[in-house]
């Protein structure tokens, strides 16, 4: 009796060829696509587990048979088990004593670089750490590589202690393209976990050298992040950052600095002098203006001078509109946003006009005021309620930064790679023709025979097949 294969059943069942009737209303009401999706998933990974541990036990036969035999002696074979991205995967490997060190050691596990003792592969790690990074919690980023993979696969404990043994590769020196800098700075405040300790203000700078146009939308070049962890003031720090990163020299290089009122920001004025424009950041600037004056006869005049730059305008009409609110804690507000912008009411003004009159060309510079985005994509992950250690908050943070900035970090399973680059490798570096045809033939022959509507007579009810599926 001939055997039917799952290409012919699924072809069969979506042509007119088959009557209606009770066997099609019985396909119809034994499985949903969905059940059928899910039950060939599981299929194909219990499969492709096959292939990873039959592949692992071939490769370390090779080692075996052409390794030093005088040096690395066989003592016997031991158990690797661990999780990756297609269920669990389990084999004997062998196990040597290095007679030059008197150390144990799996050569497999070393020509890989994979610590098999980690009960993990290394995708499955770096997309827990990026996971756990980019999205909202240890705990989410645990539930969303079940959902993903279809079984727990790490809890949150354990990409935890996954990202505190990770170490961020510090970057070679970015050449810097022209004689300007631009810098956005803000603050971001987080809880303590400690009961009796203040949270810690996180003090951040983005750096770029301009904009590059991509149709409508504007791109940042070569942007970087600085995160303020030393005992150093944050300027002093900050400028040996930038010359450790960016190749900075303060005789040649001017800086453009973004932000808020905060006095360690305005203190860039003092530190670098001539050397640097401070520029007030109008976002916060026009956030209260709006809370004072919306609603007011004077609220579309005062923005007008603030988005035209004319700061001189600006001053004048926050003055004439004293004693006009009628309400005591907006005019208090008002009386202290005068007395702060008035330490600094050129910071209001458009600078490139400043840079110009230094003779800088500034063609293609935009307005600067990206500080807000950065800080609510640092703070999505890092406030909404949570509390940190010093510890666990200062390691976060580098690699959050080292992934936005795709800087190499290490992990205890090597390098870890990104999402996106993986995907581009994939595109570019193809592996050896010879391998993945092995692949592909071990693949074929895992899977032979595991779905078990595909050992069915021709003859046999459809859904009777179909039933056998949900036993998998």
């Amino acid at each position: 009796m001939k055997k039917r294969t799952f290409s012919c059943i699924v072809k069969s069942a979506t042509t007119t060829t088959i009557e209606r009737g009770p066997l099609m209303k019985d396909i119809i009401s034994a499985l949903t696509m969905k059940e059928l999706e899910q039950i060939t998933y599981r299929a194909l990974q219990e499969s492709f587990s096959q292939v990873m541990a039959q592949t692992l036990q071939e490769i370390d036969e090779a080692i075996a048979s052409e390794r030093d035999k005088q040096r690395f002696y066989l003592k016997d074979k031991r158990t690797l088990k661990f999780e990756s991205v297609f269920g669990q995967v389990e084999l004997k490997r062998n196990y040597y004593q290095d007679k030059e060190t008197g150390k144990y050691v799996y050569l497999l596990d070393q020509y890989l670089a994979f610590d098999g003792t980690k009960g993990m592969s290394p995708v499955v790690q770096d997309l827990a750490i990026e996971l756990a990074v980019t999205g909202v919690s240890y705990r989410q980023a645990g539930k969303a590589m079940e959902k993903l993979l279809g079984y727990p696969v790490i809890s949150h404990e354990g990409i935890r202690q996954q990202l505190l043994n990770t170490e961020v590769v510090p970057e070679e020196s970015v050449p810097l393209e022209q004689d300007v800098v631009f810098v956005e700075v803000d603050g971001l405040y987080t809880k303590s976990q400690e009961k009796k300790k203040k949270g810690k203000e996180i003090k951040i700078a983005s750096v770029h050298q301009g904009w590059e146009m991509n149709g409508k939308r504007a791109k940042l070049i070569e942007k970087r992040h600085f995160i303020h962890e030393g005992n150093l003031p944050f300027w002093e720090e900050f400028e040996q950052y930038l010359m450790a990163t960016y190749e900075y020299d303060p005789t040649r290089h001017h800086l453009v600095i973004n932000g808020d009122g905060a006095k360690w920001i305005t203190s860039c004025r003092d530190h670098f002098q001539h050397n640097a424009t401070f520029v007030i950041d109008r976002f916060h600037v026009a956030r209260d203006v709006q809370r004072l004056f919306r609603g007011h006869s004077r609220y579309r005049s005062i923005r007008k001078k603030l988005a035209s730059y004319d700061w001189e305008g600006f001053m004048v009409e926050l003055n004439s509109a004293v004693g006009t609110l009628e309400n005591e804690k907006k005019e208090e507000r008002l009386e202290e946003l005068i007395a702060q912008l008035s330490q600094y009411p050129e910071a209001l003004g458009d600078y490139r006009e400043k840079l110009k009159e230094r003779g800088i060309d500034t063609t293609g510079f935009r307005p600067m005021g990206s500080a807000e985005g950065t800080m609510s994509v640092f703070a999505r992950r890092l406030k909404n309620g949570r509390s940190w250690s010093d510890k666990g908050l200062d390691k976060f943070i580098d690699i959050m930064v080292a992934l936005k900035d795709n800087l190499e970090i290490k992990t205890l399973q090597g390098i870890l790679e990104q999402t996106q680059e993986l995907i581009q490798e994939s595109k570019e570096e193809k592996p050896p023709k010879h391998f993945v045809e092995k692949l592909k033939e071990s693949a074929a022959e895992a899977t032979r025979n595991n779905l078990g509507y595909l050992k069915q007579a021709i003859g046999k009810p459809i859904t009777d097949a179909l039933k056998g599926l949900r036993g998998i």
